[in-house]
């Protein structure tokens, strides 16, 4: 049985919310692929000062990208890093916390009401029989209490997901990335990376995982998985993948838009090409959903004979409503293009 249909699927789920500070829009489409395995979580105000978005590219199924859509965004909320303000370490927990919480009877039975039907039963059904019975049903994300059960020793999903999220609070935006969905920010129309891309051709990547013992064949890892990084994927993580990046960025009058999108799209539009085209269509559209659904049907291909713009597609466009004051230095350093870069600090974090 192939991965693509023979007709594609271009039914858009779109999404449009705003609050004081930034208005956003979205839109997801299956496309050619024969299943749908994207997810995504938009959050305006996950607190008073705070918006959180992300985006989760899934493969060999749906489940780790959808758990990572219900819950990343909750542990970051619940980490003491993030009731202290550092939001950066806040997410690289979040995400290490991930592969945490699949393993067991407890993480078996979560994916298995977010899988499939007959799964979705069998998990429902466990939790009735084996979670713990307690007078307090209020029990906090970050407890995950213990289950006993016939998934006890349960070790996490093979399949896996990508996860590029970005969490902004007043001027500062801090954009976490495992895989290769990928975050950009627009600066007077000059698009910027806030991710990188975790190939396994990257020489850096690619040192780490031949040190761990694994190998790099046709541009996959030991032959199979095509990211250097990923949620989930419990087969390869005793290869020591890391988590997360993390940037910080400081906002300035001159940023414009944030895009937070999977491959699908990346592999049909470079980050400035993108960018390009989001200008050109808020001159005549301003529901940011219709321009991320525009983006969609641009990338979308004629045929699967290519195999670019045969993915998944899913994009999440941020609009900054108003200009932040920037802390930067008057005498910023500028580019050689002339334009100012993102103050950045890339930190990498090792499990």
């Amino acid at each position: 049985m192939g991965i693509y249909l023979s007709t594609p699927k271009t039914e858009k789920f779109s999404e449009d919310g705003d609050n004081d500070r930034l208005r956003y829009g979205l839109s997801s489409m299956q496309g050619w692929r024969a299943t749908m395995e994207d997810a995504h979580a938009a959050y305006t105000d996950l607190d008073e000062s705070t918006s959180f978005f992300g985006v989760y590219d899934g493969h060999g199924g749906k489940v780790v990208a959808k758990f990572c859509a219900k819950f990343l965004h909750q542990q970051v909320l619940k980490s003491e890093a993030y009731l202290t303000g550092d939001i950066g370490t806040s997410l690289q927990k979040a995400f290490l916390r991930m592969d945490e919480m699949m393993r067991g009877q407890r993480g078996w039975r979560e994916l298995s009401v977010l899988g499939d039907k007959f799964n979705k039963f069998t998990g429902m059904l466990e939790g009735l029989i084996w979670s713990p019975r307690s007078s307090d049903d209020n029990c906090q994300v970050n407890d995950w209490a213990f289950e006993e059960g016939p998934h006890s020793d349960f070790a996490g999903p093979t399949s896996g997901s990508t996860a590029c999220v970005a969490v902004i609070r007043n001027n500062q935006l801090v954009v976490a990335n495992a895989g290769d969905s990928r975050c950009v920010i627009s600066r007077k129309g000059q698009a910027y990376n806030l991710s990188r891309d975790h190939k396994p051709e990257l020489e850096i990547e690619k040192e780490r995982i031949l040190k761990a013992g694994g190998f790099i064949h046709a541009g996959r890892v030991n032959g199979s998985l095509n990211l250097a990084r990923a949620i989930g994927d419990m087969e390869f993580k005793q290869n020591k993948f890391l988590p997360a990046e993390k940037q910080i960025v400081e906002l300035c009058d001159e940023d414009e838009f944030m895009v937070l999108a999977c491959d699908g799209i990346w592999d049909c539009m470079s980050s400035q090409q993108l960018v390009d085209f989001i200008h050109e269509q808020l001159h005549s559209e301003t529901r940011l959903s219709v321009v991320c659904e525009r983006v969609l049907d641009r990338c979308l291909a004629p045929s699967t004979a290519g195999g670019e713009g045969c993915d998944n597609m899913t994009m999440i466009l941020v609009q900054f409503k108003r200009p932040a004051q920037s802390s930067a230095p008057a005498e910023e350093q500028s580019s050689s293009n002339g334009q100012a870069e993102p103050e950045t600090k890339l930190e990498r974090s090792e499990s």
